[in-house]
Parts: C-alpha cells; structure tokens; sequence
C-alpha cells in the first residue's frame, strides 16, 4: 500500500527533536557522498491577470538510507503593498488554499510509499535548519530571541529554538498589530515563556541574542544598522540588506547541492534555478522573482556544517562575532529526509490513508 499522510498526521507523528536528528543524519550522507540532491527549480508561466504569474516548483533528493522523495508546489504568486510592507502572496485554486506535496519512494524498489501535504512538514523542515544553525553558531548564553513575522513559521522557531537555548523572553514585530498581539499572547501561553509585541522592528532587534526574519516580505527586513555585538540572525523571508551582509563576520552554509556527474561547470550555490515563459513579459522586470535567486553564503569562506561536526573548524570563534547560518540549497536532501521521518512515524502508529500501490503501477515500460 501506498500512504496518503495529510498535515495533521504529520503534526502527531513529528516533534521539532525528530525532525533536527533526520536533517543532521541527511547532511552527513550528503556529505560523504551517501546522499545526493539538486537546487530547487522553479517553472513560471504569465496567466491573463498583469499582475499575477504560476508558479510549478519541485526540488528533491536520495540517500542509500533507503528513501527518495520529490517535493512540488503548484502556486499563483502576486505581490503587494501591504501595511507599508511589500509582501508575496500565493495560494492555489483560490485564496487560503495551497497545494503542496511531497512524493516518496523506496530506492531499494523504486516503489511509491507515500504522498505526504507538505504544510507541516514544511515548517517543521525550515524551523529545524534554523535549530541546526543556532546550535552550531549562536552563544550558549542567549536568552532573548527577536522575531520579525508572527504567522505559522514563526512559531514553528520559536518552538524549536527553545529545545536548543534556554530563551527567557521572545520580542516580536509584524507590521499587522493585531497578528503581533495574538501571536504574543499565544506564544506566552503556550510555552510559559515572556513574549512582548513591539510596534517597531528596530525595537525588536534592540538586545536580542537571536534574531530570526521569518516573514513574507518581499524585501530585506534586517537591517545592518541594528545588528548588534554576538547577535545570531536567521532569514527565512526578508533577507539581510547589504549592510547587513557586511556586518556578518561568520556564516553556516548547512549544504551545497552536487554538480552534475562530468559536469563541474554546472554547480550553483545558488537557492533556486528559475525558468520563465515569455521572458520579455514585463511583470519579470518588477517581480523579484523575474530575477536571479538571491545569494547569501556560498561565496566562499563559509563555514561548513560538514566541516563543523567534523571537528576541523568552529562555527562561532569570539563572543563578539555577529553570526548567520542559511541552509544552501538542500531542500532536496531535507524533504526525503523529514518524509521518510514522517512516513515511517505514520507506519509505527497506524495513521493514514491507504492507497493500493497497482493504481500508480502499470504494464507499459516507457
């Protein structure tokens, strides 16, 4: 049988610990050559709105551990003005809906095993690169975590930063008063932990430990002017601004996919490869995503996580140092890795779906 996993399945079968271990063991086998993935690609396509765009987006990866998987999402992305925030917004069919899913397979078989929504997983996955980075890079002492967002990725850092610091107080700015609010209060009860809503984002990164951007904007919201001494910043969303990169004297690049087999020329640490119908359509020229993916590490004189765990370099060397950590463009190697977790949780408790695996078989070879 083949199993159909939905979001809720996955929340009961994955905990943030899970996750992290699953990511570690990928990055390893990516490492020595057990594993192999490539960037993520995106395929877009002008619809008959000026303003909007489709948008088909997979990226994927294997292990000899015995898993591969395919992630796609199949989005209409516009942006907006929101607030005073320039904001990308997507959805799928119609607003509030998306469709993501992840497909995985037995290598040893080339069976399908499961077809997983990719919601949950998704935060999961992106909220424990972050746990990965922090642990390697942060101060052990840091006690106040500034979040800028206040949707469903930033509880999903709050909740996995704290299994790796002893965070205290958590400040939070999003440009909508009322998210801010509830997600604070939300926040405070839910993990017993002081959590204040700030109408300023500057007021946020004033003192913080940790600073994590976990929006939807679509422009730089850390700013470098407000880094301050031993801070460690995460982007998820809103990228540092120039200043910003300068300031950083110690990058994590979690993983670097491999070029293709002969063809060293090809490698990219870019996030993603996009591709483009009608390419002199001018909503490419306004549209950040018209343009080439955006490249924070990878530049050389990263620090690697292969090299870290390897014990032959430190991630943070002084106390000062104002550090960032970024996955790469390995979500490949993440989503068969957090699939297979999730698969095999799903398995062990009995949940899910059963599909019969003969309805994706057939008797013509191709």
């Amino acid at each position: 049988m083949t199993l159909l996993i939905d979001n809720e399945i996955v929340r009961r079968v994955l905990k943030p610990a899970a996750v992290r271990r699953a990511l570690e063991s990928a990055y390893r086998d990516l490492a020595s050559g057990e594993a192999v993935c490539r960037p993520r690609i995106d395929i877009r396509i002008p619809t008959r709105d000026p303003g909007k765009f489709y948008q088909w987006g997979t990226m994927e990866g294997g292990s000899t551990s015995g898993y591969f998987a395919i992630r796609m999402k199949s989005d209409i992305v516009y942006e907006r003005e929101y607030e005073g925030v320039r904001t990308q917004e997507k959805y799928c069919a119609r607003p509030g809906r998306y469709c993501g899913l992840v497909f995985l397979t037995d290598v040893e078989t080339g069976a399908p095993l499961a077809i997983i929504n990719d919601g949950h997983l998704q935060h999961l996955r992106v909220a424990a690169d972050s746990a990965i980075g922090t642990d390697i890079m942060a101060r052990e002492d840091c006690r106040t975590l500034g979040m800028l967002g206040s949707g469903g990725m930033a509880a999903s850092h709050v909740e996995a930063l704290l299994e790796v610091r002893k965070i205290e107080r958590i400040k939070v700015f999003s440009p909508t008063r009322a998210n801010r609010e509830r997600f604070a209060a939300e926040i405070a009860k839910r993990h017993g932990i002081e959590c204040e809503a700030f109408d300023l984002p500057r007021e946020v990164c004033r003192g913080a430990d940790i600073l994590a951007a976990c929006t939807d904007s679509a422009r730089p919201v850390i700013r470098g002017e407000w880094l301050e001494a031993g801070m460690h910043v995460i982007s998820i969303g809103g990228r540092p601004d120039d200043a910003a990169l300068s300031r950083f004297d110690r990058t994590l690049r979690l993983g670097t996919a491999p070029a293709p087999v002969g063809r060293p020329e090809l490698a990219t640490a870019d996030e993603y490869l996009g591709y483009v119908a009608r390419p002199k359509d001018p909503r490419w020229g306004t549209n950040r995503m018209g343009r080439r993916a955006p490249q924070v590490t990878g530049k050389g004189g990263d620090v690697s996580f292969a090299d870290v765990v390897s014990g032959q370099v430190r991630g943070r060397t002084s106390r000062d140092q104002i550090t960032y950590s970024e996955r790469g463009n390995i979500q490949g190697a993440q989503f068969f890795a957090v699939a297979a977790a999730a698969y095999e949780g799903a398995r062990r408790e009995g949940l899910g779906r059963d599909l019969p695996t003969e309805w994706f078989l057939q008797d013509i070879r191709d």
